[in-house]
């Protein structure tokens, strides 16, 4: 299941006058506490090891990166590859589950327009939204103003997200991140 694979991503700034995060308790919740957060995401492990995709705009505000796993543990995360230019980063949790499940990747190339497909994430940190919706279309592009940067080959869906879901994956009708 893609939920034993998501994570909910949490940045807070750091400085030298920051007390340390209050203890967390175990265990998954229905609502992530954004206290002091910088920016707020959804990723997803995508191998044994536990690294984590993610949107590069999630973990951009710099400061600490808190990773809260499908069972309620949280790690620090290290970026560990960045690609600003296509809004992609891969984070290092400092421990992982036992049980971790890494999501199944399928790969764009056989989605076509009014494909069902799946977004889920963590909206405004709710943890494992789901919203359901259909490829809208396909090799799109996309300028941003805020960073300059011309994203290409994209896929359009219209699937509701709201802040909190970047990051996250999208689901084709399997089950499989597109």
């Amino acid at each position: 299941s893609i939920y034993r694979s998501l994570v909910l991503i949490r940045t807070k700034p750091t400085t030298p006058e920051s007390p340390p995060p209050a203890p967390r308790p175990s265990g998954p919740s229905d609502k992530a506490k954004p206290d002091d957060v910088s920016a707020l995401g959804t990723g997803f492990v995508v191998d044994e090891m536990g690294s984590i995709l993610t949107c590069f705009h999630v973990i951009a505000p710099g400061g600490k990166i808190l990773i809260t796993f499908f069972d309620g543990l949280e790690a620090e995360g290290e970026v560990i590859y960045a690609m600003p230019e296509n809004d992609l980063a891969v984070l290092k949790p400092s421990v992982v589950p036992d049980d971790v499940a890494p999501a199944v990747l399928a790969g764009s190339g056989s989605l076509r327009i009014g494909d069902e497909v799946v977004a889920v994430g963590n909206p405004f940190g709710i943890v494992s939204s789901v919203s359901a919706g259909v490829v809208s279309g396909l090799g799109r592009s996309f300028y941003s103003p805020r960073t300059g940067q011309q994203m290409m080959n994209l896929i359009q869906f219209d699937a509701a997200v709201n802040p909190g879901n970047s990051g996250g994956p999208l689901l084709d009708r399997n089950g499989e991140v597109v």
